[in-house]
């Protein structure tokens, strides 16, 4: 969580000085970039449209691609084992041993979690119509940019384009955390841990979408250097 702050602050410092003049950037479009960079951004649940002015919804064949390509997605892949190594690092849970046994347990719990979410989210959204993909805000200066991003961690589209609390999302991140507690040991199965747990994931959720605002604009003139 700490890292994530801290690219977060170093986006958002080198995206605000851009924001003071001239016309509105097309914020967090992630069109005309290369297609090999689109589709990280595409793993990173944004949206190709340019800005949420540009939102359509999607059909039930879209959700079932997105939920389908959701469960390979290499980025969380990463991330897993990235969170698999701080824990086996802090020796979290105790009682799973260090070595390739432990680190192997605590990816399969970090995966495990990660599959739960993905799949009450995109059950529960269907269901209820939501969209949980990052939009660009389409808005001008840091400030109103990240209250966007920051509301965007809790608020889903529905198909009229309004947006209210995401229910589907809060019930993923609830189930991940209660759910996982079947199968840890007893220094972490408590309904305590499971609501830490939680709490901790929904920051998470707030800090990627401040991240996915700004990411577009760093990202686009060092591609454009490079071609």
């Amino acid at each position: 969580m700490r890292s994530l702050i801290l690219v977060y602050c170093l986006l958002a410092a080198m995206a605000a000085p851009a924001q003071t003049t001239g016309p509105p950037p097309a914020t967090a479009s992630i069109t005309n970039l290369p297609p090999g960079v689109k589709k990280v951004f595409e793993y990173l649940t944004m949206a190709e449209a340019s800005t949420a002015a540009g939102f359509r919804p999607q059909s039930q064949g879209e959700r079932n691609r997105d939920f389908a390509r959701s469960l390979i997605n290499p980025v969380w892949y990463l991330k897993g084992g990235f969170s698999a190594a701080i824990d086996q690092k802090n020796d979290k849970p105790t009682e799973w041993e260090q070595g390739a046994s432990g680190y192997g347990k605590r990816f399969g719990n970090i995966m495990g979690q990660y599959t739960i979410q993905r799949t009450v989210t995109f059950g529960v959204s269907s269901l209820l119509h939501e969209d949980n993909r990052y939009f660009g805000s389409g808005k001008k200066g840091f400030w109103r940019r990240t209250g966007y991003a920051l509301s965007s961690g809790i608020l889903a589209r529905h198909d009229n384009g309004t947006r209210y609390p995401s229910v589907s999302l809060i019930a993923g991140q609830a189930s991940s955390a209660f759910l996982s507690r079947a199968w840890l040991p007893l220094s972490q199965n408590t309904a305590g841990d499971a609501a830490v747990s939680f709490g901790i994931t929904m920051g998470y959720n707030f800090l990627s979408c401040g991240i996915k605002e700004f990411l577009p604009d760093i990202v686009r003139p060092i591609v454009k250097r490079r071609h």
